[in-house]
C-alpha cells in the first residue's frame, strides 16, 4: 500500500534451535522488499526483533548481515523505522541509529497519525501474576546494572543472554491469557483514555479486538504466524504474510476496520 504505515513484532531473529531460521529470514527480507516496492512511509518494530541483543560499546552480536542490509535499503528508500524495545532487545546503544538511521524508543510510543491516536507498547510487564518479571525488568534496565554487566567479556555476556532468552520466550508463549489477560485489559484502558488503536506484541498470538470506537491489535509473531499490521487512508488492516505449513507467501487479510 503506497505511503502506508506498517507494524511488526516478535521476530526473534537468532533463536537457538529454530529450524525455520533461514526461511524466517528470507520471508522477512521479502517483506521488507514489499515495503520498498510499495513506497511505505513508516515501519514500527514493536519489540523483540532479536531473540537476544546486548550491545557493547565496541561489540554487537554477530550475524544478521542480510537483514541489516535490507533495513538500510528501507531507510535509503525513505521509509522511517522506529524500533521499540521489547524484553529481549532492550539493551541497546546507538549502533542501530548510527549505522542505519533507525529511531529508538524505550517504553512505549504515543502518536497521532492521520487524526487517529496510536498507543504502541511491546506488552512486557502488563500480564497479571508477573511480579517477578517486573522486578527483574527494573534491575536489568538499570544503567548501573548494565554498566556492571558490560565489564563481562562479550563472549560470556552474549552467551548468558542467549541462554536465558529461550526460557523467557517459552514462558511468554505458554502463559495462559484465556482467563485474565493483562495486555488486553491494559489496552482497553488506553482505548477508554481516547486512543483509537492500541498495538502490542509479546504474547505471540494474533488478536484483533474492537472496543467501542477503538481497536486493540496484538501483532502476533514472525516465528509461526507471520502477521503484521498496516494503516492506510484511515483504515487499519491486519494481515498474514506467510503460511508456515504450506511454506508459501499468502499475504492475506485477517481483519480490518472498514466496517467500523
Amino acid at each position: 500500500m503506497h505511503n502506508a504505515i506498517y507494524f511488526i513484532s516478535d521476530v526473534h531473529l537468532g533463536m537457538k534451535h529454530y529450524k525455520y531460521g533461514k526461511e524466517q529470514e528470507n520471508m522477512l527480507i521479502g517483506f521488507f522488499d514489499k515495503l520498498i516496492d510499495e513506497k511505505a512511509k513508516e515501519l514500527y518494530i514493536a519489540g523483540d526483533f532479536f531473540d537476544s541483543w546486548i550491545e557493547y560499546r565496541q561489540v554487537v552480536p554477530k550475524g544478521f548481515y542480510r537483514v541489516f542490509s535490507k533495513l538500510y535499503d528501507l531507510v535509503q528508500a525513505n521509509v522511517k523505522i522506529t524500533y521499540l524495545a521489547g524484553n529481549h532487545d532492550f539493551w541497546r546503544g546507538s549502533y542501530l541509529y548510527d549505522e542505519f538511521g533507525i529511531e529508538m524508543a524505550d517504553t512505549h510510543i504515543e502518536k497521532t497519525i492521520d487524526g487517529k491516536r496510536f498507543y504502541i507498547h511491546h506488552g512486557d510487564g502488563l500480564a497479571y501474576r508477573d511480579t517477578g518479571y517486573k522486578i527483574m525488568k527494573k534491575i536489568l534496565r538499570n544503567r548501573v546494572s548494565q554498566f556492571l554487566y558490560s565489564l563481562i567479556h562479550p563472549d560470556i555476556g552474549l552467551w548468558l543472554a542467549k541462554s536465558t532468552s529461550s526460557k523467557s520466550r517459552d514462558y511468554t508463549s505458554q502463559k495462559d491469557y484465556s482467563v485474565k489477560d493483562g495486555l488486553r485489559d491494559a489496552a482497553m484502558q488506553k482505548i477508554k483514555e481516547g486512543f483509537d488503536f492500541v498495538i502490542m506484541g509479546h504474547r505471540h498470538k494474533p488478536l484483533f479486538l474492537r472496543e467501542g470506537k477503538g481497536v486493540y491489535i496484538n501483532l502476533g509473531d514472525w516465528m509461526k504466524t507471520f502477521s503484521y499490521g498496516v494503516f492506510s487512508d484511515g483504515i487499519f488492516y491486519f494481515r498474514k504474510y506467510y503460511d508456515l505449513e504450506s511454506h508459501k507467501i499468502v499475504d492475506e487479510l485477517i481483519a480490518d476496520t472498514k466496517a467500523q
